[in-house]
């Protein structure tokens, strides 16, 4: 295990390793305990009680943060000529079709989301190996496979995240920055956590949250109090 450095042992001694915290108190501790010089992302892991090998008990979706992620989403649009007007007029980053399928098979990658139209998933099947385990790949229920191209790029670049819970059951996301002030985070977070109560499968048995921790890139966790997020 890598030795922590000083800057992050007294960080950690402002959290009670014991003590599950409500979200006001760690959209606080966040702030205080970040240790880069860097804006650094304020991350939440929640470990749920579902088995994602089951398709019933996949929990994946779109929320729109309230107050965005802070940082800049790198957004490709995969459409047809009839859309590409649409989609650069949006703020797509990138516009095209056959062109940027060959930059991705060749290894490009500066992207964040991909969103294309139905007419066009037929040409992205080959990228599946590509782009799936990267969770790049367009799919209708984070959105991003869509005819409304307009509505789809501008959610993604003022905010809107797509998450998905991993094989060990563990959802990890973003929800700001640490430069954010603690309402935007408690509000940013609350948003995403009453989205994924929402999600919970009619197939998951026994406790849904089983851990939450909030965190910032290079600063300790803070673990969530289940009882008070999960009323949320």
């Amino acid at each position: 295990m890598a030795k922590r450095g000083k800057k992050y042992a007294k960080a950690s001694e402002l959290i009670d390793k014991d003590t599950e915290y409500t979200l006001d108190q760690a959209c606080k501790l966040v702030k205080q305990a970040k240790i880069a010089s860097f804006d650094e992302s304020v991350d939440l892991d929640i470990r749920l009680g579902v088995d994602p090998r089951h398709a019933d008990q996949m929990v994946r979706g779109t929320v729109s943060l309230p107050h965005g992620t802070g940082r800049s989403v790198r957004v490709l649009a995969l459409v047809n000529e009839a859309k590409q007007a649409e989609a650069t007029e949006a703020g797509a980053d990138h516009v095209g079709l056959d062109d940027y399928i060959a930059k991705i098979e060749e290894g490009w990658a500066e992207i964040d989301v991909i969103i294309a139209t139905p007419d066009v998933m037929g040409k992205l099947g080959k990228l599946g190996r590509v782009l799936g385990p990267r969770g790049l790949m367009p799919n209708p229920k984070s959105g991003t496979v869509t005819m409304d191209v307009k509505d789809a790029v501008e959610s993604f670049k003022s905010g809107k995240i797509d998450f998905r819970v991993d094989k060990a059951g563990i959802l990890h996301t973003s929800i700001g920055k640490t430069s954010f002030n603690e309402d935007a985070l408690r509000e940013n977070a609350a948003m995403l956590i009453s989205t994924i109560i929402k999600m919970k499968p009619s197939s998951a048995k026994g406790t849904y949250i089983k851990s939450a921790f909030m965190s910032s890139t290079m600063g300790p966790s803070i673990p969530l109090n289940r009882s008070t997020i999960s009323s949320l």
